[in-house]
């Protein structure tokens, strides 16, 4: 399919081109699907959880692996690569002022128990792809490196740079896009390839609220209660132990008699009771898709609790509540909803319980009134709760009139046929730690779900998503082209 050079563009129009590059380049990456899947597997098949640092390897052992991996493809591509210190990696092709960008993540979230898969097998089982960071955002960063080297293979005379950066701490801290922005440039366009379709125009608030207390005494003691591996999932497995006193025996006895909770079980050991809950692990932006474990374990607890000690034990109860009322810090607004709350790490350390709840909060507000909102609510209560530390991620907000959420939202169309809305989201992607960038769509229906068990990946959604990253990237280049030239 023929296409000009831009200088010898009619009236110097990009958008003359586009199409016809758009064209080409799907035209090249149907020709490489098998090379897309094969490369995919490979990557999947890297476990990149986080671990102990090591030397240029501040994110373990597997990130560092997963890093090299990608830098290598890409150099093997013809981009030139930058290793920034094993914190994350890019890789550039093209020339000139404009700087389009695609941030995608090489971690994952750890794997618990109870797959049917092997989570790094990368697995390929009657048409879908089953592996750990699969939809979150292996399959996804894959994807559109591999628009990025259509683009390299059909489009010589790019009019700006293109950046694949290949980051290794988005699930944990962003500590990786930190540190490249503190030496690297803003991009014109940049887009993360980790939400919904057609892209992400508003992300909640993130705030982490470390919550402290001491654990219970009376009649009914709290010997200790833990769960939980990250602030962002949802809690799938919880133990705890109570001492009961004799005074207290009969109450819990018979109340143990009407225990109704199929999801929980009981032993004794002279007067300690232990308990094991389990639950639905699910991603923490969205806490009630799945069932948390330590809210069972407490709301067991309360239950079963004498009446001395029945009101603290409700307190802690209500501490984890879903929609932030048990640490009052309630609230919604009509851009993106609902605040949420999910307790994701609940432990005992040297006679103290530590409650980590990660709040999605709406984009309104302001992380800083709903902390000083908590430290009120906390000193009302009965036990002697308190906020130990807190954490906060302010929101991202685009209005939908953006002509980067407008490009976006076209392309989709033009590819689909469908017409959906800028979305909201309570997770949080690289878009809100780098400016001008939004997240954009990853999978469709029956792919994911993110950080649960399983997660798989649709192929024929693989090659989909690359056709459409093609075009994505090819109108944001033409943006920025267009941009440049009326500086």
């Amino acid at each position: 399919m023929p296409f000009w050079p831009i200088r010898d563009l009619p009236d110097g129009n990009l958008h003359h081109m586009s199409q016809q590059i758009v064209s080409a380049a799907q035209k090249w990456l149907a020709e490489n699907e098998d090379a897309l899947l094969g490369d995919l597997r490979s990557l999947l098949q890297i476990p990149s959880l986080e671990e102990d640092a090591l030397p240029n390897a501040p994110f373990g052992q597997g990130n560092r692996d997963a890093l090299d991996f990608m830098l290598d493809l890409s150099q093997s591509a013809g981009m030139s690569t930058t290793d920034m210190e094993g914190f994350c990696g890019y890789a550039d092709t093209g020339a000139g002022d404009g700087l389009v960008m695609v941030l995608g993540h090489l971690d994952v979230v750890p794997v618990s128990a109870g797959w049917k898969h092997e989570p790094f097998g990368a697995e390929v089982d009657d048409g879908w792809i089953y592996a750990r960071g699969a939809v979150d955002d292996k399959g996804p960063t894959m994807a559109a490196f591999y628009a990025a080297k259509a683009i390299m293979a059909v489009w010589p005379e790019l009019p700006c740079r293109l950046r694949m950066v290949y980051g290794c701490n988005e699930e944990s801290g962003f500590k990786c896009i930190e540190h490249y922005m503190k030496t690297e440039e803003s991009p014109t366009f940049g887009v993360a390839p980790d939400a919904g379709w057609p892209l992400i125009h508003a992300e909640k608030g993130i705030a982490d609220f470390i919550v402290e207390g001491s654990l219970i005494q009376g009649e009914m003691e709290l010997l200790e209660i833990n769960g939980g591996q990250r602030p962002n999932i949802v809690i799938d497995e919880c133990h705890a132990k109570v001492c009961v006193a004799d005074s207290a025996r009969a109450h819990v006895d018979e109340k143990l008699t009407d225990s109704w909770d199929k999801n929980l079980e009981f032993s004794w050991d002279g007067d300690v009771l232990s308990i094991t809950a389990y639950g639905k692990a699910a991603h923490g932006s969205i806490p009630y898709w799945g069932d948390n474990a330590a809210i069972r374990a407490l709301r067991f607890l309360k239950e079963i609790s004498p009446l001395s000690c029945e009101k603290l034990y409700e307190e802690f109860f209500a501490l984890p509540h879903l929609a932030g009322r048990g640490m009052g810090i309630s609230d919604a607004d009509e851009v993106s909803g609902l605040l949420s709350a999910n307790l994701g790490i609940i432990e005992t350390i040297e006679g103290r319980v530590k409650l980590t709840i990660n709040v999605r909060y709406p984009v309104t507000s302001k992380g800083a009134d709903l902390r000083a909102r908590n430290e009120a609510f906390l000193a009302k209560l009965k036990g002697d709760w308190g906020l130990a530390e807190f954490t906060d991620s302010p929101p991202l907000y685009f209005d939908k009139s953006y002509p980067m959420v407008n490009a976006i939202t076209e392309v989709y169309t033009s590819e689909t046929g469908e017409t959906p809305d800028p979305g909201v989201m309570g997770g949080g992607t690289y878009a809100r730690a780098v400016p001008n960038t939004v997240a954009i769509g990853t999978g469709w229906a029956g792919d994911g779900p993110a950080h649960e068990n399983d997660e798989r990946l649709k192929v024929e959604h693989l090659h989909k998503m690359a056709r459409i990253y093609v075009h994505i990237l090819v109108r944001l280049a033409t943006l920025a082209g267009e941009k440049q030239a009326d500086v």
